[in-house]
């Protein structure tokens, strides 16, 4: 169950004594869940016992900073830049540091939809191409497809004059069965998806080529190709994905602070995590501990002063 602001308010009290378990942040998507998992089983090879909390991604920075949750090991720059640098800032969290992988969030389409709409993935073949995408309860739109996430989407749609329209879903596992069923027609489609993650491993698509991002497509309408509306651009590539902590966990658990310090994703890491839940259909248990065996590497991740029986 995800913990409300109330909750967070309520736990932060508790959360001043001594921690009986170290907690990890479990979001709604794969790879977050599986390699929290990673994380929480090579923390137990120190003998620190590890505990997981559902929790949203807009709440768990009041969780970090108060001691309700103590580590996040996904911190996408799209969704944490400005919260995120602001409570590093203040001393509330920590930066643990960035994985290798890059990240990109960014409309996309399995490969086949170039073939019924040429010109993709430059974002121009969308004006020619938008009823390919429609729906029936769509009108004469097309329908880009994203989870509950907050993004600039309908400012973009709006800018680029776009003849789409949104519909959410209720998390990334709806996202792939949409997909799924749409491959297995060879229907177009056009989703929220992002890299690392498990298609680029498993299936062949692209992401849509927006214009540039830019700091000032955000604030300058004169900056883009629509004078009159911000947000006229594609989101960044490149991003950085980051580790953050509570504090404290400094002082409490150096050999696990010692360890997320360590440790560092780079992209093949990551888009197996998500792979082995969203394709190969295992429990995010399974898939942890299958993970494990393919990367062997992460062990050197837990200092040697740290393991049990040393």
């Amino acid at each position: 169950m995800k913990l409300t602001f109330l909750a967070l308010w309520l736990a932060a009290f508790s959360a001043k004594s001594t921690p009986d378990a170290f907690v990890i942040a479990l979001n709604d998507w794969s790879s977050q869940r599986v390699l929290s998992k990673v994380t929480g089983k090579l923390i137990q090879q120190m003998d620190i016992p590890v505990r997981y909390q559902d929790i949203l991604t807009s709440d768990q920075w009041g969780g970090l900073k108060s001691g309700v949750v103590h580590f996040q090991v996904e911190v996408w720059q799209s969704f944490a830049l400005s919260s995120f640098q602001t409570l590093v800032e203040a001393g509330h969290i920590l930066d643990l540091g960035d994985h290798a992988a890059k990240t990109r969030e960014e409309w996309w389409y399995p490969k086949y939809v170039e073939k019924v709409c040429p010109g993709l993935p430059d974002w121009q073949a969308l004006k020619k191409c938008a009823a390919l995408f429609r729906t029936p309860t769509s009108g004469n739109k097309g329908v880009f497809l994203t989870g509950n996430w907050l993004y600039n989407h309908p400012d973009r749609i709006r800018a680029l004059q776009l003849n789409f329209t949104i519909e959410r879903v209720k998390s990334d596992q709806v996202l792939w069965k949409r997909l799924s069923s749409a491959q297995e027609a060879q229907k177009p489609i056009v989703l929220l998806n992002w890299t690392p993650n498990w298609t680029q491993t498993r299936l062949s698509g692209n992401f849509i080529e927006f214009p540039t991002y830019h700091p000032d497509c955000k604030s300058k309408p004169s900056w883009g190709v629509n004078p009159k509306h911000i947000h006229d651009c594609g989101s960044p590539k490149n991003g950085w994905l980051k580790k953050a902590a509570w504090p404290e966990i400094k002082t409490l658990w150096p050999c696990a602070y010692d360890l997320l310090k360590n440790m560092s994703m780079n992209s093949e890491m990551i888009s197996e995590a998500a792979a082995l839940v969203d394709t190969d259909g295992m429990s995010e248990e399974q898939a942890a501990s299958t993970w494990l065996k393919k990367f062997p590497s992460a062990q050197h991740w837990i200092p040697k002063q740290c393991r049990v029986g040393v």
